[in-house]
């Protein structure tokens, strides 16, 4: 076993949970996805391919018609994109591993802007890439900025690949427009790739189907297919047809799930607002209310007491990185905003022991 999967660091929210997995009693927010099942036409969509008997490969860089369909939809929103510029992939993480071994060699300068989600800083390092972080700022209000004087400096010819993650996991922070465009023309400076991870809306409820996209320069997805070939030769059918299913009903899908989880977010932050020693600021985006609690120090040793003492599955804010430490992530992505509520209280019962 290589040195550097051995010295990886196991996930501590999954330390978290499996303190709680099996007890009925817990309020789990640990998790960064929804509680919500796929819209039955989604599902639907996939159990009619089954039917069919699409149980065969597909072409490495996915269905011609579900590429297609996701062209559309970043040109919706982003302006034009060829369907050649897309590559479906097993998940979100697969996509961003995929574009890190598409990029990185063992030796090459990664920076990336955290806390983050530990995947993200995981991938370079498995790869053999000499990591370097540039840490968010935690304001006064509870809200995350980014010193972009900072970043830039940090960015130099020597860096091959910058990891940006907004809206930000765990933190809520989101990239301004200005701020985009001074990280791209700064980049095209040092000739350093940016790496984009901006899958934490999670508008369409499938999670665990495992699908992703990415969204590649022209000209790359024939060797991101070599990779893909190499990884998980390609995605199963009927997967690709639920998810085809999803962007063509996304406009009855994704405007019900972000108002529901902006009811979410209107419904905790104000809770956690409310009580003292909490400093919590309403995420800019996301799904997540990242919040300190005064005098606490350890956040993973306070996450494991808060389940195991009222029953409160949070994510501890050490999982993110270092500069994350004594500060807890709520997945507010609730099915019933009454968990919510219920939640604050057993909080405010923990904090008054």
């Amino acid at each position: 076993m290589r040195q550097t999967i051995l010295d990886l660091e196991e996930s501590r929210i999954r330390e978290v949970a499996n303190v709680g997995l099996g007890r009925g009693d817990v309020l789990a927010f640990w998790f960064g996805e929804s509680d919500e099942s796929t819209p039955e036409v989604v599902r639907q969509a996939a159990i009619a391919s089954i039917e069919r008997g699409e149980t065969f490969y597909a072409h490495n860089l996915g269905l011609p018609e579900l590429r297609e369909a996701v062209a559309d939809y970043m040109s919706r929103l982003h302006g034009p994109v060829d369907k050649e510029r897309i590559a479906i992939t097993s998940g979100g993480v697969n996509a961003l591993m995929l574009a890190v071994q598409a990029l990185v060699d063992a030796g090459d300068e990664v920076v990336a802007v955290t806390p983050v989600w530990p995947n993200l800083t995981a991938q370079p390092l498995i790869l053999g890439a000499r990591l370097r972080c540039v840490a968010l700022q935690s304001r006064s209000d509870g809200a995350w900025a980014l010193d972009m004087d900072a970043l830039l400096a940090a960015i130099t010819p020597a860096t091959r690949l910058l990891v940006l993650n907004a809206p930000n996991n765990p933190t809520g922070w989101a990239l301004t427009r200005d701020e985009q465009q001074k990280i791209l023309a700064h980049c095209r400076t040092t000739g350093t790739w940016i790496l984009a991870d901006e899958v934490y809306s999670k508008s369409f409820l499938m999670t665990g189907w495992r699908l992703g996209w990415m969204v590649l320069p022209p000209g790359m997805a024939h060797d991101v297919g070599k990779l893909i070939e190499f990884n998980t030769s390609c995605i199963s059918v009927f997967t690709q047809r639920a998810g085809l299913a999803a962007l063509q009903h996304v406009d009855e899908i994704t405007p019900r799930v972000v108002a529901h989880l902006r009811r979410c977010r209107d419904t905790l932050v104000p809770l956690l607002q409310a009580l003292p020693g909490v400093e919590v600021a309403p995420a800019c985006g996301g799904m997540y209310a990242f919040f300190r609690l005064a005098g606490q120090g350890d956040s993973l040793a306070v996450a494991k007491r808060l389940v195991t003492e009222v029953g409160l599955g949070l994510a501890p804010g050490n999982a993110f990185g270092s500069e994350a430490q004594g500060w807890l992530r709520w997945c507010f992505a609730s099915r019933d905003p009454q968990r919510l509520v219920e939640g604050v209280r057993r909080l405010e019962s923990w904090l008054k022991l």
